[in-house]
């Protein structure tokens, strides 16, 4: 393999993004590998957004280096946007047009020609599900419809990189499982994803890899086993209390069970390697909580770990 064929597809040192005063991506390092699955993970105004913007060639560096697909995206910023795909966080189909015309008119803004173009948006929709509904108008169709028909819409151009905006935000969990289904037979396919979300249970579900971001930071890099085995324990045992047992009159009755303590509002989570063991001490103390649930860890443990707060938080 040539030096070249190493290089990733993605690389950022130093990477900056301001707004006036507001600093959207305070100096971040990544890399993205041709073949993966790379994933930004934090909450809302935590930078996600404005990385994936400099990444597409939509919004410029404030400072840093940045080079997709090899380029320098200020100067080459069409020749990298003619090698991805986008799906953005809002939908942006023709309402008043079919399925099919929106694939066919999207696809000639690449300059792809009319047989080909026909082929590929016919075998596109099948592999979305979205063949039966070919002739359609796309204004009816129901909110996971219209995402898959903007994933298979971004695939027209085959390209190198699929960046992809909150993939499934606003979507039920039936029509979110199937939208992880398509990007994970692009996965299985050998394609390049970079994803942002802040649904912890769509990193561990797509991602090969990510960053945690926090305040424009990179909190955390690494695959999502990888993180909740660094910053996590095995499993957490998680305490809910009625309104008159606030959580924290109760804390250091239970430290010394787990190897840490989280209080939050009506709760408190004890992580810990053996789960059942450690609500089983809990009670034999006479804490009586009003529920007791034991599970694994998650990426959500993480961020509340790293960050102090939960993916939700503004």
């Amino acid at each position: 393999m040539n030096a070249a064929a190493e290089l990733p597809l993605v690389h950022a040192r130093g990477l900056v993004k301001h707004f006036g005063d507001l600093v959207a991506v305070d100096e971040i390092d990544f890399d993205v590998q041709k073949g993966e699955a790379f994933g930004f993970l934090g909450p809302n105004g935590a930078g996600k957004s404005s990385t994936m913007r400099m990444i597409g060639c939509v919004s410029p560096p404030s400072g840093g280096t940045l080079r997709v697909l090899g380029l320098d995206p200020v100067k080459s910023g069409a020749d990298v946007r003619a090698r991805l795909g986008v799906v953005p966080q809002e939908d942006t189909l023709d309402m008043e047009l079919t399925v099919r015309e929106n694939m066919l008119i999207y696809g000639r803004y690449f300059g792809i020609s009319r047989s080909v173009l026909h082929e590929r948006a016919e075998r596109l929709l099948e592999f979305v599900q979205l063949d039966e509904r070919i002739d359609s108008k796309v204004e009816p169709l129901s909110g996971g419809m219209k995402r898959r028909l903007t994933i298979a819409r971004s695939l027209i151009n085959e390209p190198d990189i699929l960046l992809l905006d909150e993939p499934t935000t606003g979507l039920d969990p039936q029509a979110r499982h199937v939208v992880w289904d398509r990007l994970h037979a692009l996965k299985h396919a050998g394609a390049t994803l970079l994803l942002t979300t802040h649904y912890m249970d769509e990193a561990e579900q797509l991602c090969d890899r990510l960053v945690v971001m926090d305040k424009g930071k990179i909190a955390a890099e690494g695959s999502p086993v990888e993180l909740i085995r660094r910053y996590s324990t095995r499993e957490v045992v998680e305490l809910r209390f009625a309104a008159e047992q606030p959580p924290a009159d109760l804390a250091d009755r239970v430290n010394g069970l787990a190897r840490r303590v989280e209080i939050l509002s009506g709760r408190l989570m004890l992580y810990t390697d053996d789960g059942d063991l450690t609500a089983d001490r809990i009670h034999e103390l006479g804490v009586n909580p009003q529920s007791t649930l034991v599970r694994r860890s998650t990426l959500e443990d993480v961020f509340l770990h790293l960050t102090g707060r939960t993916l939700v938080d503004e």
